[in-house]
């Protein structure tokens, strides 16, 4: 497993990249696309007071130890990516044992969230919903009515 941390880019920017670049990360460590994994959070870089995102972006990549040797190529991809809609990178890498690392998977569901197993609540909503009517209505009568009579 490789868990690739990008700090200083948009959540949906990363998700993007991720899309691009797992194959090519897969092949380089000669690992199955499934085990790639990029973690983004809503986060924002500052250097002295500055807001810095997109400008300074920095990636954590944890990986097993025995890609280490393989940390040229990574680079060269994550920079080369990354730089698409970065200014500056900076890549700093921690290996892992495998004997520290432990995987536990719930087989009654999907490995992974696609389009083909999403249920997409505004579509079904909208279907059961009568002709005319809007999904978020505003009760403007008087909610006391009730409790005066």
């Amino acid at each position: 497993m490789v868990v690739i941390n990008v700090y200083g880019l948009d959540q949906f920017v990363v998700g993007e990249l991720s899309a691009r670049i797992s194959k090519d990360i897969a092949k380089i460590y000669e690992m199955d696309p499934d085990e790639i994994h990029f973690v983004s959070s809503n986060n924002m870089v500052f250097h002295n007071g500055n807001e810095q995102t997109s400008w300074r972006v920095f990636v954590e990549v944890n990986a097993p130890k025995k890609v280490e040797v393989l940390q040229e190529q990574m680079s060269s991809i994550l920079s080369h990516y990354i730089s698409e809609v970065a200014i500056h990178v900076e890549i700093l890498y921690k290996y892992y044992s495998v004997d520290h690392y432990y995987k536990h998977l719930n087989d009654e569901y999907p490995l992974f969230l696609e389009d083909k197993n999403i249920v997409n609540f505004e579509e079904t909503y909208s279907e059961d919903m009568e002709e005319g009517e809007e999904e978020d209505q505003i009760y403007t009568g008087d909610i006391f009515d009730q409790i005066r009579k």
